[in-house]
């Protein structure tokens, strides 16, 4: 990677970090990790309870703090933003980590308008407002600093047919990562930012049972999902049946590889990439041809 393009620090022990998302499953590893390497943490959830538990549990590690918030309101990441500067002065690290389903996936016909609401309220609004409130308060501040966007390889890299909505908010989140980096570098900022895949296995989190957190009033209307919604463990079954990986991830390890990343200074933080490399090589062909790319199946 050019020198100009890498990320701003190599070291957070006393750097201030906010993970959205960051109580329980991917968000809550990466705070351990960031706990663990002496950096201090403010978590933002929209569940309460869990914010509460998670940073009573983790009070003795280091120096963790929770803020109740909603990201994809506006005025909510702004009440964030305060909370973090006036408890700390500074942020060096975003995580913009939150992230939900659309509510079953299916045939793209078949979904509602309140399940791209949802879903791009939170994956991509949610992103876009913690981008448009902390990056500018960041730049001010004058010191080194990156915002990791969470994507998926469902859109980031390609799409999984069946959850055509989830898998555009991920493609969306991939773009608007990239052209965040380059406009970083390009206006001479001591920012970077990166985008990270999770990856390494199948990733147990709450993300199976979003819809706990889906508002009232962008509930689905019809009177069923446009597909069945598996647990996890059914999903899981159903991989090892078809003979292909069904290995779960070490969530507190891939907290530490999405740190290692950082320190590293890498723009894609993912495992298996040359795996992602070729099924990209093989869209760009079949665009080439003008011909419709392969997708991202399991």
């Amino acid at each position: 990677m050019d020198a100009t393009s890498r990320v701003g620090l190599t070291d957070v022990k006393g750097k201030v970090a906010v993970v959205t998302g960051g109580a329980s499953g991917i968000g809550r590893g990466i705070v351990h990790a960031l706990l663990d390497a002496g950096a201090k943490v403010v978590i933002a959830d929209i569940e309460t309870p869990v914010l509460h538990t998670t940073v009573t549990e983790l009070a003795d590690r280091g120096d963790v703090s929770g803020v109740h918030t909603d990201v994809s309101d506006p005025a909510s990441v702004d009440a964030l933003a305060d909370a973090v500067y006036e408890r700390h002065g500074a942020c060096h690290l975003l995580f913009n980590n939150a992230g939900v389903t659309s509510g079953g996936g299916g045939l793209p016909w078949e979904q509602e308008a309140n399940d791209w609401r949802w879903c791009f309220g939170v994956n991509v609004f949610g992103v876009a407002n913690g981008i448009l409130t902390f990056v500018p308060r960041m730049i001010a501040g004058g010191e080194d600093g990156v915002i990791v966007n969470t994507s998926s390889g469902d859109g980031g890299i390609a799409p999984v047919p069946y959850a055509s909505v989830y898998a555009s908010s991920k493609a969306a989140i991939s773009c608007l990562t990239e052209a965040l980096a380059h406009q970083l570098i390009e206006n001479d900022t001591r920012l970077r930012a990166a985008v990270f895949y999770p990856s390494g296995g199948l990733m147990d989190t709450g993300l199976w049972t979003a819809q706990r957190n889906r508002p009232p009033e962008l509930a689905r209307t019809k009177e069923r999902a446009p597909g069945p919604v598996p647990t996890f463990q059914q999903f899981r079954d159903h991989l090892a049946s078809l003979g292909k990986p069904a290995a779960v991830a070490d969530l507190d390890a891939l907290g530490r590889f999405v740190l290692d990343g950082v320190l590293a200074g890498r723009f894609v933080i993912a495992h298996d990439l040359d795996q992602s490399a070729a099924l990209l090589h093989a869209r760009a062909d079949a665009i080439g041809r003008g011909e419709l790319p392969p997708h991202h199946g399991f």
